[in-house]
């Protein structure tokens, strides 16, 4: 196998903004800002919308919208009837 091609594959927290939900798992991506856990440690933190957490799918939740770039809006008035 050829060395140095593949990226890192560290330790990350990924942070639902919409639930506050954080898991820590193993990831290739990486970021500036940092979290620390209950364990102590310092992680980087990679911050979502929408996870397992917070979706309506997973949550049971079915009045429950998660629309923050208004691409509802966007499609409304896009193909409104004239």
């Amino acid at each position: 196998m050829k060395k140095d091609i593949h990226p890192e594959y560290n330790e990350v927290v990924f942070l639902d903004m919409a639930s506050n939900h954080k898991f820590l798992t193993r990831s290739t991506m990486s970021s500036r800002e940092t979290i620390t856990l209950e364990d102590g440690k310092t992680y980087p933190v990679i911050k979502i919308e929408v996870s397992s957490a917070s979706h309506p799918f997973y949550t049971g939740a079915k009045n429950m919208l998660l629309d923050t770039a208004g691409r509802v809006e966007k499609f409304n008035q896009r193909y409104k009837k004239k």
